[in-house]
């Protein structure tokens, strides 16, 4: 990118205070969030495993449980569950799902992974997701059903079982189902039984360059500073079309540059240079893929370390439940439920003195009513790059 002058420098220390304070995980200081508000904040909450993203939304929303979330999903519908960034499931605010199909669907497609043979045309994945919009209209159909409604509607192409699943093949149409959810054409409906259902949404997508802005800015508010790199990680978009993005709107003057520490430039909405003095303080439990801790960059800082040994998984954030001391990962922890009764395990990688460990019976209380239950803690053994 074209190099400009820089006048505001910002440390770790101080952009990670003001990343916690925005998402409500910092001090006292933080705002308090409703459970729209959380989601929001975050830019999404991960949600292949939904009680996941109930915790991460309980531990930024005070007072609200499982319950509330699961309300604002299927009865308000304030939140809607769809394919998010890097085509995971996440919950995200219904308001705001024009933005975000809009940007979504404006991520050019990389190429595909899978042998020729069992890729699509570019005729075919349009097809394919024309037929997903058609079929959900009005209808809240299984995946198997809705399997059969592709089919029905494109040709017997579209069911060759051509890709690798978890326990055998799916049929070719399903490398785009993600895509659909991107367009706006698809969204979770409640299930029936076990069973996940969608449903057509009727969502219409915001004009690509209007959404891809607005997703930039309201990613460097959440995230800032940061790079297009960070961005390109983050959203799983290629790195030089979030660089193009990144040129465009500091053209226009909407973002601003400055020096980070131990990245150099990076990026800030134009004019949102105001940071934290002081580090952030505190200890923290967030769940499986929580949208801190795979959003905040760099991530050897956050992970700095044993913590990176410990909790990252070739790299990947997400894969390990973290404990945060003074904002950064300094352990993991689990969980056991039986009824009521949740018992959590917390494995620090130093020890923690006594005033942490009261906080951190105060955090897992907290858990506790999330999840309608009364959770407990055991401190477990201190680990050091994942060994006892």
């Amino acid at each position: 990118m074209t190099t400009r002058t820089r006048t505001t420098t910002v440390t770790w220390s101080q952009a990670n205070a003001r990343r916690l304070d925005r998402q409500s995980l910092g001090g006292s200081g933080s705002p308090a969030l409703g459970v729209t508000e959380a989601v929001a904040a975050m830019l999404g909450a991960h949600a292949q495993v939904l009680s996941a993203a109930e915790l991460a939304v309980g531990v930024r929303a005070p007072g609200v449980t499982r319950a509330e979330v699961r309300s604002a999903l299927w009865t308000d519908r304030s939140l809607v569950k769809t394919f998010g960034p890097r085509g995971t499931v996440h919950l995200l605010p219904a308001a705001e799902l024009p933005m975000w199909t809009g940007a979504l669907s404006a991520v050019p497609r990389e190429a595909a992974r899978l042998p020729g043979d069992a890729r699509m045309t570019p005729e075919q994945v349009e097809a394919v997701v024309t037929a997903v919009a058609e079929a959900l209209t009005g209808a809240e159909l299984t995946v198997d059903e809705l399997s059969d409604e592709v089919i029905a509607r494109t040709g017997p192409w579209a069911g060759d079982l051509v890709m690798p699943a978890f326990q055998g093949m799916w049929p070719r149409w399903r490398q785009v189902l993600h895509l659909a959810g991107h367009r706006g054409v698809l969204r979770y409906a409640p299930n029936r039984g076990r069973k996940a259902t969608y449903t057509n949404p009727g969502t219409v997508p915001l004009p690509g360059p209007q959404a891809t802005d607005a997703l930039v800015r309201r990613y460097l508010h959440a995230y800032g500073p940061a790079t297009p790199a960070h961005f390109a990680r983050w959203l799983g978009a290629p790195r030089g079309w979030a660089g193009q993005l990144f040129e465009g709107l500091a053209a226009a003057g909407a973002i601003e540059e400055v020096t980070f520490e131990g990245v150099g430039a990076a990026w800030v909405t134009a004019g949102d240079t105001a940071f934290p003095r002081s580090g952030p303080r505190g200890v923290r439990l967030l769940p499986y893929f929580d949208a801190f801790a795979i959003a905040s960059m760099p991530r050897e800082r956050l992970f700095p370390g044993a913590a990176g040994d410990r909790a990252l998984a070739g790299g990947q954030a997400g894969n390990f439940p973290v404990l945060l001391v003074d904002g950064t990962v300094a352990g993991v922890w689990h969980q056991r439920r039986s009824g009521k009764r949740i018992a959590v395990t917390a494995e620090p990688l130093a020890a923690l003195g006594g005033g942490r460990v009261r906080e951190l019976e105060r955090r897992v209380a907290r858990l506790g009513e999330v999840l309608e239950g009364t959770a407990e803690l055991t401190v477990g053994a201190v680990t050091v790059g994942g060994h006892a």
